[in-house]
């Protein structure tokens, strides 16, 4: 069979050969990744000292394939706390070598050691005094002889049948950038928090760093009553303010108590009048409230500790200053 680009696609290939060539591309990888387990020596903690010794950035580089790698081990390295970023070597014979200063570290990954952009900016590098760290599969390579430090991450074979796409060895280049970053990242003491701080709208970020403050309904947005209006009244505010709950607070705001949709549809199965009931007589005063400034995942598991679906915020001296609901939790993606 002929494809759209003229390539030939045997067509008597069962799903069992498929799967097994698929798994032989991964045991291959794998095989690549275990070899490089055996060449974490010296040279692998000079590199890291290096990085940890340098008062600038990484400065990534990379062409083609290489250049991808490098590009993604450049982010790794600045979202765990090493400032890093990746610079494109063709760009940078016209330009953008000015990106590098003297105080940084040029991580050059070439898997031949002999790509031509690469190390057509090596002398202009050392000239200006940046310090150099190599990943090649060619120790003997020009790049690799002419590194600070040489990290070998060369591959017995690729896992393309053809010997020729980089598969296994990308893969092998990246996880010895990988291992790079996540010993850095653990030298410096980068926290969870740290790592919320690079990624401000990642998950994890919204957890370790949003706010009840920062997703609570204030000011004019808060159901609030006081006690001694009818329950009708206090129905209109809860429909008003769309939270499924108000607060009963007197004329200092200090909270008395909370009445819920749920209190609702118990006073009405007890036959109330909601227009000469009182919402003191039917309110919860002993109701679960948060501060402003916890985090709003401990908001998320106090209402789920306690089977609640809403909130009143208070202030120290428990007067109301907020209220949010699983609503507002959603949208802020907290949950």
């Amino acid at each position: 069979m002929i494809t759209g680009r003229g390539l030939r696609v045997p067509q008597n290939l069962t799903s069992d050969e498929l799967l097994a060539l698929a798994g032989e591309v991964i045991s291959i990888e794998s095989r690549a990744i275990e070899t490089l387990r055996s060449r974490l020596d010296e040279k692998f903690i000079d590199a890291c000292k290096m990085c940890l010794e340098t008062p600038g950035r990484i400065v990534v580089t990379g062409m083609g394939k290489s250049g991808h790698i490098s590009g993604k081990i450049a982010a790794t390295l600045a979202s765990t706390g090493t400032p890093a970023f990746f610079m494109h070597p063709g760009e940078a014979s016209h330009g953008d070598l000015g990106m590098i200063t003297a105080q940084d570290l040029l991580l050059a990954i070439s898997y031949s050691g002999e790509t031509d952009e690469v190390i057509t900016i090596l002398p202009l590098v050392k000239r200006m005094g940046a310090r150099l760290i190599t990943m090649t599969g060619n120790p003997k390579s020009t790049l690799a002889k002419a590194a600070d430090v040489h990290l070998d991450v060369s591959v017995a074979e690729e896992a393309c049948p053809l010997n020729l796409a980089p598969t296994a060895s990308t893969t092998a280049t990246l996880a010895m950038g990988d291992a790079l970053a996540v010993v850095l990242l653990k030298i410096r003491g980068f926290t969870a928090e740290d790592f919320a701080m690079s990624h401000p709208s990642g998950s994890l970020g919204k957890r370790l760093l949003l706010r009840v403050s920062d997703v609570m309904r204030t000011d004019d947005a808060i159901p609030s009553v006081k006690p001694d209006v009818n329950l009708r009244d206090g129905l209109m505010e809860m429909t008003e303010k769309g939270l499924g709950m108000t607060a009963i607070v007197d004329d200092d705001m200090n909270i008395l108590g909370i009445f819920t949709d749920g209190d609702l549809r118990r006073a009405l199965d007890a036959g109330i009048d909601v227009h000469s009931t009182p919402i003191s007589s039917v309110m919860h005063s002993e109701c679960k409230t948060t501060s402003d400034n916890v985090l709003a995942a401990e908001a998320v598991h106090l209402m789920e500790e306690n089977k609640i679906t809403s909130l009143l915020v208070a202030d120290e001296q428990n007067r109301l200053v907020g209220a949010l609901n699983v609503h507002d939790l959603f949208r802020a993606g907290i949950m």
